[in-house]
């Protein structure tokens, strides 16, 4: 798949070639991109990128999945292979050569509102360029011709140089070695005339896009402008973001939506260290942390913030949050009018499990801002058995500030919620949970669990004993978990953050990792489950819907440990992704 990439890429760049112009000394690409682009990327250093694409952990990963041997043997295969040879034979370079050349310089890809688009290709070797536009010319004059398409392959000077044309939205120069493509002509037009004006009224010389570059750093290989103001007024994202609709995003993301009206731009960057990625966004503006109606996510002491991820054994994901639920919750007229009624029947329903509590001021206003959460694989009890499908644990903690007063408030409602869950099933003629105390280390909790009585085949029982719902009170951290066994695990990660005084991370608001080759290994155990799921929802034989897993699987185990960390830096709001792949 890699060689068919490269020929897609190779022709792309031999059909937008024209007449190599030399001595031009080029300014810099964003000097020729039209102001009015709403959304640039731009990769100033191509080389960590291709070393990571086509590197040889890279090859050795793909070409060792069954998928590339049988693929190899296709005739469409064969066929890309020729075409490949015969592309490395008339240009004299191996295609990994030809391509670091052919890009070396530089890639700038900018879109505007309009749909219109201009890719600006800075070429190492300009010789290299000219010949490849040559073969690339031939062919499409073959195929105009087998097609009897006189008029397909068209040529016209503008001020001084060669714009082509192979096609429908087809128009393309080449400049020294530098090369533009456009789907429309007037955006390949307009780039010209800034060559000529030197960049006056280019996106370069561009406020906002001096920030948004500043801001992204200027040693990272890849970067991205993104002019929200232009989006907002002339693309549908200006009325998505005038008002949240979703309250469960908007708790989750935390005010991004605020931050995304009152800024005037988005700056990403991308660096590559190896098999290290480092995502950055950068928002020119904030949401208000002492007013407005994203106030509960932000904190608002420069001390406060999310507490660090929890850490227990097996565990597959990890999130921490700063969010004022009863902020929140007592703002939801202003942030969701629209869902007065759905909110009316959520707290009805809440009032019976809190006893007619009032849901604001009695029960959400006993939460400080400190939310977490976190998912891992489970060890089973052989004196209960296997589930046929094996499901990960995931718990919820929440920081209390009246821990003894709420104590017995949070019990009541577990059990109600334990009762409810074994009426609704014993309506329908299911099994039950029995609810139960236990200890652990001098530490009581209650616990939910399916009687395991009678149950003789210990290897496929039924997917429901996945959970054993338990809820725990460690100091002021209220622990509710899907099982015991991770409810016990918290109890000792939290104990052991207060013995260390652990603080929070100063001005985050979300934290969040996930162990992505973990998942993997979660899923691999339901490998035969997801190919029966497979094989009903595809069609799929058995052969091909174990290939199709196996590819999943694979994908995943190579996908390592992400890291997310969302704060404010100097007043603006920021997105750190720390991405380690686990290639072989």
């Amino acid at each position: 798949m890699l060689r068919k990439r490269f020929l897609a890429l190779a022709f792309i760049i031999g059909i937008t070639a024209g007449r190599v112009q030399a001595g031009e000394d080029l300014a810099p690409a964003a000097q020729w991109i039209p102001q009015d682009a709403a959304i640039t990327l731009e990769i100033s250093n191509p080389k960590p990128l291709l070393e990571l694409a086509i590197g040889p952990k890279t090859v050795q990963a793909v070409t060792s999945h069954p998928l590339w041997k049988l693929a190899t043997l296709t005739p469409r295969f064969q066929q890309l292979r020729q075409g490949i040879d015969y592309l490395e034979s008339r240009l004299d370079t191996d295609w990994q050569s030809g391509l670091e050349k052919l890009l070396g310089g530089g890639v700038i890809l900018a879109a505007t509102p309009t749909g219109a688009s201009l890719l600006v290709v800075d070429s190492r070797d300009a010789k290299l360029l000219g010949r490849l536009h040559e073969v690339a010319r031939q062919f499409a004059e073959t195929q105009s011709g087998k097609k009897s398409e006189s008029n397909r392959v068209k040529s016209s000077q503008h001020q001084g140089v060669t714009v082509w044309s192979f096609g429908p939205n087809d128009y393309h120069a080449v400049v020294g070695s530098r090369l533009m493509v456009s789907n429309r002509r007037e955006m390949l037009l307009a780039a010209l005339a800034l060559r000529s004006a030197g960049g006056k009224g280019s996106l370069g010389q561009s406020a906002a896009y001096q920030q948004a570059m500043a801001a992204a750093g200027s040693r990272v290989p890849v970067r991205m402008f993104v002019d929200l103001a232009v989006l907002r007024q002339r693309t549908p994202l200006g009325k998505a973001l005038e008002r949240e609709e979703n309250p469960m995003a908007a708790l989750l993301f935390g005010g991004l939506a605020d931050v995304l009206r009152q800024s005037q731009w988005l700056a990403l960057s991308l660096d590559v260290q190896g098999p290290r990625l480092l995502l950055e966004a950068t928002a020119e503006g904030r949401a208000s942390s002492a007013q407005g109606a994203a106030a509960f996510a932000w904190p608002h002491d420069p001390a406060q913030g999310a507490m660090p991820l929890l850490s227990v054994p097996r565990q597959l994901a990890s999130l921490s949050f700063y969010r004022d639920l009863h902020g929140f919750y007592a703002a939801k007229d202003k942030l969701f009018p629209e869902r007065t009624s759905g909110l009316i029947f959520f707290e009805n329903m809440m009032g019976i499990f809190f006893s007619g509590r009032d849901l604001t001021e009695e029960v959400l206003a006993e939460t400080l801002p400190e939310i977490r959460f976190v998912v891992a694989s489970q060890q089973y009890d052989s004196a209960v058995g296997t589930p046929q499908v094996q499901l990960p644990a995931f718990a919820a903690v929440f920081r209390l500030k009246n821990p003894a007063k709420f104590r017995e408030v949070a019990e009541e409602a577990w059990q109600k919620a334990v009762g409810l869950v074994n009426i609704t099933r014993g309506q329908k003629g299911q099994p039950g949970l029995v609810i139960d105390r236990a200890e652990h280390r001098g530490q009581k909790y209650s616990v939910a669990y399916f009687s395991a009585a009678g149950i003789e085949d210990k290897k496929q029982i039924p997917t429901y004993y996945n959970f054993r719902p338990a809820l725990a009170l460690a100091g002021d951290r209220l622990i509710l978990s899907s099982t015991d066994a991770l409810a016990r695990d918290l109890i000792d990660a939290l104990r052991k953050e207060a013995d260390d005084r652990v603080p929070p991370v100063a001005g985050a608001h979300t934290l969040a990792s996930v162990d992505l080759t973990g998942v993997g290994n979660t899923l691999q155990v339901n490998r035969e489950h997801l190919v029966r799921q497979n094989m009903l929802e595809k069609g799929h034989s058995k052969a091909q819907a174990e290939l199709e897993t196996d590819l999943f699987l694979k994908v995943l185990s190579y996908l390592g440990r992400a890291r997310l960390t969302m704060d404010s830096r100097q007043g603006r709001a920021c997105a750190r992704v720390e991405w380690e792949l686990n290639l072989p």
